[in-house]
């Protein structure tokens, strides 16, 4: 009896463990799929639109860091077709495409960092510039060196994060007046972002990817009281 009474006890435990072991994995599958994107900025855009920029390119990103991990090397971010088109995922019942894939490629960012952190090999200047700013470390301001170059000419890329920064900067401090921070793309300068653009510079989405990029540092720096 005290045999049968043990073996009882003994199955009893391994049933509990097991129900246990189960709701860790449930919970854990939860947690995976309903991770929560608070540490990420809002840009405005449907709550639809930012998860699911946010998800895919957070997705696509681990699977690029991982694949250079084990390779023992690492990319800069605009090297990838991912994360140049930004739109796994996108419909346009979403809402703006471009917003879309703000979000998309700041997740990208993060996942492949997760992933393929920076210390696992050296990083040349450029990249290493990019990694800075991206976790938002120091204050770029007018140097232009330390913005992303997308492509196209200098005077397109130095026309566009001029006219973004000073637009940027002058929105800044104006809320920093009121006591309110908004988001960009409450702006409409900023939705358009063609300010002093001329088709003589070249392509025009280009520029305004440029633009917008100038205008958030600005806007940042002047909310910042620079």
């Amino acid at each position: 009896m005290r045999t049968k009474g043990s073996s009882h006890r003994i199955a009893a435990i391994i049933f509990v463990l097991s129900l246990l072991s189960g709701l860790g994995i449930v919970a854990h599958g939860q947690d995976r799929r309903n991770r929560r994107w608070d540490g990420y900025p809002n840009w405005g855009g449907t709550y639809d639109l930012r998860q699911t920029a946010l998800n895919a390119g957070f997705n696509e990103g681990s699977k690029e860091g991982r694949d250079d991990r084990a390779r023992n090397r690492r990319s800069a971010y605009s090297s990838f077709s991912g994360y140049q088109k930004a739109t796994s995922d996108y419909s346009s019942k979403l809402g703006d495409r471009e917003l879309y894939r703000r979000y998309y490629r700041r997740a990208f960012e993060s996942g492949y960092d997760t992933e393929n952190p920076p210390q696992f090999q050296s990083i040349d200047r450029d990249r290493d510039n990019d990694r800075n700013r991206d976790n938002n470390r120091g204050r770029r301001g007018r140097n232009w060196d330390r913005y992303d170059n997308f492509g196209g000419s200098y005077q397109l890329r130095q026309t566009a994060l001029n006219a973004g920064y000073n637009e940027g900067i002058k929105q800044g401090r104006n809320d920093r007046k009121r006591g309110r921070q908004r988001s960009y793309s409450e702006f409409s300068s900023y939705q358009n972002a063609t300010t002093d653009y001329s088709s003589k510079l070249g392509d025009r989405e280009l520029y305004r990817r440029y633009y917008r990029e100038g205008f958030e540092n600005g806007y940042q720096d002047g909310w910042n009281g620079y």
